[in-house]
């Protein structure tokens, strides 16, 4: 069985980055990291993937937009972070 893939936009030194990646660290999930600091396609593949979103991190599960670190507590908080890793 594959793990669910969790992408993430991130800039050195972001404190809700590191706070993202400690949180899905803890989870069965494939995280690639996209590191955006000096911008370049990257910065406007999230923009554009995100509805136009500029602030890091910008988080998806199995594709689907989940927002930045706090929307990603969030989703922890209410117990939707699982089932929406475990919907792979």
């Amino acid at each position: 069985m594959s793990m669910s893939k969790v992408e993430i936009y991130t800039k050195a030194f972001c404190p809700y980055c590191t706070r993202a990646m400690r949180l899905l660290g803890e989870k069965p999930v494939e995280i690639e990291e996209h590191d955006i600091t000096l911008g370049g396609p990257r910065q406007a593949e999230m923009i554009a993937r995100s509805g136009g979103r500029t602030t890091v991190p910008q988080i998806f599960v199995n594709g689907q937009h989940v927002g930045g670190s706090d929307d990603l507590m969030a989703l922890e908080a209410r117990g939707e972070l699982d089932p929406m890793i475990a919907a792979r």
